[in-house]
């Protein structure tokens, strides 16, 4: 037997190893199966290519609670180690990694960001154990070798009588870590962090059918059957799933693969995602994984961290943002890549290069795949258009190279549901809605209950009208305007249809000057100037006496401002200015003016602003019942 000490130059490291990753300690495991893992993959390669005497067999790990005797055990049937090798690897490499590790990383704030702690790997056993035990058989014929250290600098290394090849190790759990020796929370971390590992993990048995055997059925006196019950059999229980879709070719997989995946990762889903996209590269760098698009609403506010990070199938964090671009964190999935470095702070992560290359490959990758389903099936991508929008939209805000793309698939729905791309949309309308200034003028609506009078009034002039209803809709009017030519956006209620696209004609007014300046004393005196700002205008004599408009710049300013529209704030304090557009060339405007009462002329004025009010859903409350009981009364 040989005892020793580690070469510490850190005083008492092992309750800095606790204290400093406490927060965090459950990761052990996470190491420890890695570790185990890696042992296995490496023996697999040796015995590929014929240097190791051992046959590979079907190796598993296994994780084993001795709850009486306060141990868990995690046992592999790899590579295995000498002596010699434990004392290389355990005492010299692997300690002096952890070393180094606190040594950086001691002074920082726990919460600094730091993800993943991979440099650490076998002692980080220290954060939950007292004392740890290696018992391991390596693939040659060295003798087994059984190391014991109790937490101190100090350990011992003997012979073992181990016959089999692999590692065990045994963790003497502490008293403030015994939830480790519960099955529960065993079973949770391994769902967590070894879901997918690409080795079988066993944690305990389980009872199935015996696939062998068959029930019996027989007949009594009477002819009624009965059937044997079925023969139970005990199995191993693997827990994980070691050969995941993202890890195979597409070509290997069907969209009930994609399907059943998606419910693998997400059990209590239980809406199919729209569609996938499966990741696959090996240059500039590797990476591999699927990502879902789930339905989606207008909500903003949706749950995001629903992308998980792997690194060779061992899940780091579902916190992807810097990895995956912003607007993709909506989606679902999986992404695995070895070169995105796990150990360093997410500031540096950001600024990585290899992890930029990434973040932009996704980005292409998912503009590719977008743009062919839009090209395989047109229809489809169309009626799924209102559940992905947002993303869309989002992608086109935030990433330039994805604006750039998206001209092939981006779709500008209409109010009578037909879908334009903008090429189809400019080339639809620019005939007739090209005011006299040679701009293309865009009409818009948000919501096509609140503004049916609006669309009805373009609609009567030829006009398409887009149905433009995503919060994040005056961003992306502004980014269109500024990048395509001679264009503007104009919201359907945003003023008198014949404003909103002017053409050469005018409508004549019936009305003469003295007329008009009369009309706008009275409408003055009657109508409160804090909210409106009175307008006359000659339009058609059909038209709407009184139309309310909210000017589009002042409107899109506040929408822009609700969704994080920057520094915009004093358009958020500023009262809600409502234009009056009023027919001159309407009847009954003709009727008010000519209306020898002061009282009648005030009535007609207020009861026809208050049927303004209401078409726009401005009229509320108080305001709302008097109008009722007025209308009443003048029916009686």
């Amino acid at each position: 037997m040989a005892k020793g000490n580690i070469n510490v130059s850190v005083e008492n490291i092992f309750p800095l190893i606790k204290k400093f990753l406490y927060s965090d300690h459950e990761i052990f495991l996470r190491e420890l199966i890695s570790n185990a893992t890696d042992a296995t993959l490496k023996l697999k390669h040796l015995t590929s290519i014929g240097e190791s005497k051992s046959e590979y067999g079907n190796p598993q790990i296994e994780i084993k609670i001795d709850k009486e005797g306060k141990k868990l055990h995690i046992i592999d049937q790899g590579l295995g180690m000498s002596a010699e090798e434990v004392e290389k690897y355990i005492n010299q490499i692997a300690f002096s990694g952890a070393e180094e590790f606190l040594d950086k990383y001691k002074d920082s704030s726990k919460d600094s960001g730091i993800i993943g702690h991979f440099g650490l790997g076998f002692y980080s056993a220290f954060m939950v154990a007292e004392k740890v035990e290696i018992i391991t058989k390596s693939h040659t014929d060295a003798p087994a070798a059984h190391w014991i250290c109790d937490g101190s600098p100090e350990f011992t290394l003997e012979a073992s009588d181990k016959e089999t090849r692999g590692t065990e190790i045994i963790l003497h759990i502490a008293e403030d870590s015994t939830e480790f020796l519960e099955e529960s929370r065993i079973r949770e971390l391994l769902m967590k962090y070894n879901k997918f590992m690409p080795i079988p993990i066993k944690f305990g048995t389980k009872e199935i059918n015996d696939p062998d055997f068959t029930p019996k059925t027989t007949k009594d006196k009477d002819g009624k059957e009965t059937t044997e019950p079925h023969k139970q059999i005990t199995v191993d229980n693997i827990i994980n799933n070691p050969n995941p879709a993202w890890t195979k070719q597409p070509s290997e997989l069907k969209d009930e693969d994609y399907s059943s995946f998606y419910r693998e990762l997400y059990p209590m889903q239980f809406e199919e995602p729209l569609f996938n996209i499966h990741l696959n590269v090996d240059y500039p760098f590797n990476l591999t994984g699927i990502l879902y698009f789930p339905k989606m609403t207008n909500d903003m506010n949706i749950q995001k961290d629903k992308i998980q990070l792997y690194q060779n199938q061992v899940f780091v964090t579902d916190n992807v943002e810097g990895i995956v671009p912003e607007f993709l964190t909506m989606l679902r999935g999986v992404i695995d890549s070895p070169d995105i470095p796990l150990n360093v702070s997410r500031s540096y992560l950001q600024a990585d290069g290899a992890v930029k290359k990434i973040s932009s490959y996704i980005t292409r990758k998912v503009a590719d795949k977008l743009k062919s389903l839009f090209n395989a099936n047109r229809e489809d991508f169309e009626a799924k258009w209102d559940d992905i929008k947002i993303v869309i939209e989002y992608g086109m805000l935030s990433e330039e190279k994805f604006f750039e793309k998206a001209d092939a698939f981006a779709l500008y729905p209409t109010v009578d549901g037909k879908y334009f791309t903008y090429d189809e949309l400019f080339n639809k309308i620019k005939a007739n809605q090209t005011d006299k200034d040679d701009k293309l003028v865009i009409l818009y609506a948000s919501n096509k209950d609140q503004q049916h009078s609006y669309i009805e009034a373009a609609k009567a002039k030829g006009y398409e009208v887009l149905l433009l209803d995503s919060p994040i809709v005056s961003h992306l009017i502004q980014k269109l305007e500024s990048t395509k030519e001679n264009i503007s956006f104009a919201r359907v209620d945003g003023d008198h249809i014949d404003n909103l696209i002017k053409k050469d004609d005018t409508t004549i007014s019936k009305l003469t000057e003295e007329q008009k300046t009369e009309l706008d004393t009275l409408l003055k005196e009657v109508i409160p100037s804090e909210k409106f700002s009175v307008q006359l205008e000659a339009m058609d004599s059909d038209a709407s006496p009184f139309i309310i408009t909210q000017p589009e710049f002042m409107r899109r300013m506040k929408e822009m401002q609700a969704t994080g529209g920057g520094g915009m704030s004093m358009f958020g304090s500023m009262p809600e200015i409502h234009n009056l557009i009023v027919n001159t060339n309407s009847d009954l405007v003709g009727e008010i003016l000519s209306t020898k009462t002061k009282k009648k002329q005030e009535r007609l004025i207020n009861q026809s602003l208050d049927l303004a009010r209401l078409s726009q859903g401005l009229l509320k409350g108080e305001e709302l019942t008097n109008f009722i009981k007025r209308s009443y009364d003048m029916i009686k």
